[in-house]
């Protein structure tokens, strides 16, 4: 942010700020661990586009917090990340800023 500095923020800010981060964490270690699968899958048998590939990975994620068929995964971290990488591919179609 910017002219962050953790004495002017609020201690709501300062979770959203690091929560925010968690969240930019898992992806750049799941990039590095997949490669760029979810933004440039391989497509061996599907031959659907990223963006419907990633719409997909949110619809699974949504179920199994509906069915509470979370197993141990942090479901709604997920999730959140899912929609970030929806809304880079979005914006690399074209669709949104």
């Amino acid at each position: 942010m910017k002219g962050e500095s953790t004495n002017t923020l609020t201690e709501a800010q300062q979770e959203i700020r690091d929560e925010c981060r968690k969240v930019a964490m898992m992806l750049i270690e799941k990039n590095a661990a997949y490669g760029n699968s979810a933004l440039n899958p391989v497509r061996i048998f599907s031959k659907a586009d990223t963006i419907e590939q990633l719409l997909v990975r949110i619809d699974d994620k949504l179920s199994r917090i509906v069915r509470g068929a979370e197993s141990g995964e942090d479901v709604v971290l997920d999730l959140i990340g899912y929609l970030i990488l929806f809304r880079i591919a979005k914006r690399r179609a074209g669709g949104e800023s």
